[in-house]
């Protein structure tokens, strides 16, 4: 027919949510429309559809005295087809803002249907796979990352506000370090050298600390090769941020200040209503130290444990089914997660970690074999983690000697030694307060989502076959 289904261009210069909010003021005006169009009713020598933009839909009423030859080509649209309109705003006799088209252009043809509409898209596992398909028929999906999105500028501009600097470090590392991971190996051909994807953002941003940068922070990916949950997924996004002259109450406090900062801006209040449960986040926040709960909620007392079989067998002996094989802080790990992690529901500091799940924290100088460190719990859900960080190397260095003793044993999640780092800390580290937060645990209480693949555009997805 000589029309081309797929324009290089076309410029609206009018969103849909605009055109209806603001219909009284604009009424009679020519406007240029596009979207896709989800719905098509054809009647005689009219016809009506609706064009989905990023703001939301508007009504489009075609008419064959009006388009004249144009109007013929509306045999050949389909639901899913990208159009472009020109027209004038208007109400319909049910009131309804409408574009009545004096002009329109394809811009781009679905070959491929959308999904039942009276069924949409119910599929999970098809949602994650085909996100496309999700943010087109399920408009909450569609709120859902505006939020995040939102969610992420308000940290930016919450942690500019406050003097610290945005910077981004390396993703590529020779030693995967900055928590207890297991990483993703790569090979860099050039230099013939095994690389890992990171774990963390730590180590590279305290080297920042180092050289003079009082106040870093970077929102980033980072990697881990652990399975797949409502928590977990192999990649994800994090804050983490160091700030010279502070410690982890400075820390605490921050994280207080983000997060009652993050629910006004979002909800216009001072919490959440997360999966049913209100969740309010106004300071203070309950501290608990980790090793008190831990006894009240089993009677171990952990500090008082010599060696992996003992904490195998007191975690046993609490109830819980531990393997063998499972290390001193994989046992204190499942421990807190059973019997602590539920109990933790409005937001609450748990502190003072032990010394050997905490590698790069500073001891607790009042409680020895703990360190000066915590985890931020909302919704039964661990969403960070902070200390003052560790700044003596020659302790650092004690603390990764350990820790790839523990990597040699078979702990795929130990550190190795990163000597790098540890030149960076012999130069000397001023007392430093450093946190990390999962930006997409956060968005998940932002948008009441039940798992973090809601709040992850494409998660990870083992393939299938199948168009």
């Amino acid at each position: 027919m000589g029309v081309s289904p797929y324009r290089s261009s076309f410029v609206p210069d009018t969103r849909a949510r605009a055109a209806v909010e603001d219909f009284d003021a604009v009424e009679g005006r020519t406007v240029r429309v596009a979207g896709r169009v989800m719905t098509l009713r054809r009647h005689g020598g009219s016809a009506f559809a609706h064009l989905l933009d990023e703001t939301g839909q508007i009504q489009v009423l075609f008419r064959r005295d009006e388009l004249a030859d144009r109007y013929a080509l509306l045999a050949d649209l389909d639901l899913g087809d990208w159009l472009g309109v020109e027209g004038r705003l208007m109400r319909t006799r049910t009131g309804e803002v409408t574009v009545s088209a004096t002009g329109f252009q394809f811009l781009a043809k679905a070959l491929r249907p959308l999904p039942d509409k009276f069924h949409g898209l119910t599929d999970v596992d098809l949602r994650y796979r085909q996100r496309h398909l999700d943010l087109i028929v399920n408009p909450q999906v569609r709120r859902t990352f505006v939020i995040r999105s939102k969610m992420i500028a308000e940290t930016r501009r919450f942690l500019d506000d406050r003097g610290f600097l945005e910077v981004e470090t390396p993703a590529l590392h020779l030693h995967a370090g900055g928590a207890a991971a297991r990483p993703f190996k790569t090979h860099h051909n050039a230099l013939d050298l095994d690389l890992n994807l990171r774990i963390a953002l730590e180590l590279h941003l305290k080297r920042l600390i180092v050289g003079g940068l009082g106040r870093v922070y970077e929102i980033g990916r980072v990697f881990r090769n652990e399975g797949l949950s409502a928590r977990h997924n192999p990649e994800f996004t994090m804050l983490e941020l160091y700030q010279a002259y502070a410690d982890y109450h400075d820390m605490m406090a921050l994280v207080e200040e983000l997060l009652l900062h993050l629910a006004r801006q979002l909800t216009g209040g001072t919490g959440v209503v997360y999966q049913g449960t209100p969740i309010d986040f106004t300071p203070p926040w309950p501290r608990v130290l980790m090793v008190d709960a831990l006894r009240e909620a089993t009677g171990i007392d952990w500090l008082q444990l010599e060696g992996r079989e003992a904490a195998v067998e007191a975690a046993r002996a609490a109830g819980l089914a531990v393997e063998d094989s499972l290390t001193r802080a994989q046992v204190l790990d499942r421990l807190t997660e059973a019997f602590i992690e539920p109990k933790l529901v409005q937001p609450t500091f748990l502190v003072g970690h032990p010394v050997e799940v905490s590698p790069l924290a500073q001891e607790d100088p009042e409680r020895p074999g703990l360190t000066l460190r915590f985890e931020p719990f909302i919704a039964g859900r661990e969403v960070g983690n902070a200390f003052t960080e560790l700044n003596d190397p020659r302790v650092q260095r004690q603390r990764f000697e350990a820790q790839a003793r523990r990597l040699r044993q078979g702990d795929a999640d130990a550190q190795s030694v990163d000597e790098d780092f540890l030149r960076a800390l012999e130069t000397g580290m001023p007392p430093t307060g450093g946190l990390g937060l999962g930006m997409d645990r956060l968005a998940m209480l932002f948008t009441d989502a039940p798992g973090i693949r809601d709040v992850i555009l494409f998660p990870l997805q083992r393939p299938r076959g199948g168009p």
